[in-house]
């Protein structure tokens, strides 16, 4: 069920987590989130940095898909990637929400070769896990990884068919419309694990902009046991919000930094060595959201 009715003329943005050093996260960032008309153009910023919408580190290659309102298949235009953000745009000719993914799916673990503990190669799936692990191997440990970016953009009236979920990793089933989002009201979203109601995940908010001040401004909320999360937005602007199973790390002071939880940062990425590896699944969910002013 959504809160409101449909939005016309606005603009902003939205984003996405990853494992990486320090507080690097992943975001898409679009030039707008609702737009009224029946043919716009939508361009997307992506990039991985330590400062939310800042381009300070470096790209986010991957090409992300589109699902257009009808449920069809959309498309990506001009990939560009460059040193530090890759862009591309999105041509908006049905009325109704898009959704933009990207969606990482893997296979990490360990086993064990005369004697040695070995890692898996980054980049196995479960297609390529049977050649991933060489004959005599024993102990062998594996787990899923499924890490899913997404950001939504409506024109016209928002509508909900982008939500209906595949029962594969963490999804949004929201309650309240992603692009209908305003500050000093409360906002209801539904996740899924592997489709059923994700009980007790770890949510966290910030704001954008955090290059340009000392506190980060970091909300940190659990879902219900309907897997149910009502966030209230203090103020208006773009927010990165990020949903897993484990709480997140404690990043370190400085500006930006604030002693705040780090969710996706300083985890070990699947293929590295060193250290026991976890022996659950991974995933996380991320996506960015506008707020408008009331």
């Amino acid at each position: 069920m959504y809160l409101r009715k449909p939005l016309i003329a606005a603009a902003a943005v939205a984003a996405i987590a990853a494992p990486a050093a320090l507080a690097h996260r992943m975001w898409l960032l679009p030039s707008s989130t609702t737009l009224s008309g029946t043919d716009n153009w939508v361009t997307v910023d992506a990039a991985v940095s330590n400062d939310l919408f800042y381009f300070d580190h470096q790209p986010l290659r991957a090409v992300p898909a589109v699902t257009q309102p009808d449920g069809s298949e959309g498309k990506v235009e001009n990939h560009s990637v460059g040193r530090y953000r890759a862009t591309f745009d999105v041509h908006l000719t049905q009325q109704g929400t898009y959704r933009v993914a990207v969606v990482n799916q893997g296979v990490f673990g360990s086993y064990k070769l005369n004697g040695e503990t070995k890692m898996l190669p980054r980049g196995t799936t479960t297609a390529t896990l049977a050649v991933a692990i060489p004959a005599g191997a024993t102990d062998v440990q594996t787990s899923e990884s499924f890490a899913r970016n997404e950001i939504f953009v409506t024109q016209g009236a928002p509508t909900g068919t982008v939500f209906k979920p595949t029962g594969k990793g963490l999804e949004l089933v929201p309650v309240t419309h992603p692009n209908d989002l305003v500050a000093g009201e409360a906002a209801t979203f539904q996740f899924l694990l592997n489709g059923k109601p994700g009980a007790n995940l770890y949510v966290t908010a910030i704001p954008g902009g955090s290059r340009y001040r000392d506190a980060l401004k970091q909300m940190d909320l659990r879902t219900d046991a309907q897997g149910k999360v009502s966030v209230t937005w203090p103020e208006p602007g773009m927010y990165w919000l990020n949903v897993t199973p484990n709480a997140p790390r404690i990043d370190g002071e400085g500006p930006g930094a604030g002693g705040a939880r780090s969710p996706g940062a300083g985890q070990r990425p699947a293929g590295s060595t060193g250290g026991a590896m976890p022996r659950g699944p991974r995933v996380s969910y991320t996506t960015t959201l506008e707020v408008l002013a009331p």
